[in-house]
């Protein structure tokens, strides 16, 4: 069993920056392979990034390649999404997922079993 909870969303203004957390709790967490996907009203959930159980490897979407950064620290039980030079689009709830171990595509959401309540991130213009 996991569970998430994500906090850190909020209101920013275009090229700042913003921090999401996600604290998860269970015995899988440290073998469980972490991402960040995002919903824009009226639109489908999107991938955004995501990193390998060992936090060896990291994944992510063409349009936060650069600007994003997910990190985690499995003896805290925990993920991070760091967001730098935010831009209007990417204005979502922004949820954390975890997935027990897989040969679907990372950015697939279908392959994540634990989904976190999500977090508003709106950024201004």
């Amino acid at each position: 069993q996991v569970q998430l909870v994500e906090s850190g969303g909020g209101l920013v203004q275009a090229g700042g920056s913003l921090g999401l957390s996600c604290a998860a709790s269970g015995r899988t967490f440290s073998r469980a392979g972490m991402g960040w996907f995002r919903q824009a009203p009226g639109k489908e959930r999107e991938f955004v990034a995501a990193i390998t159980w060992t936090g060896g490897s990291s994944y992510y979407a063409d349009s936060v390649k650069g600007r994003f950064t997910i990190s985690r620290d499995n003896s805290k039980n925990t993920v991070w999404l760091q967001m730098n030079s935010l831009k209007s689009e990417d204005t979502a709830v922004y949820y954390c997922a975890a997935r027990d171990p897989t040969n679907l595509s990372y950015r697939d959401s279908i392959s994540y079993n634990y989904w976190g309540q999500g977090t508003q991130v709106t950024v201004s213009s």
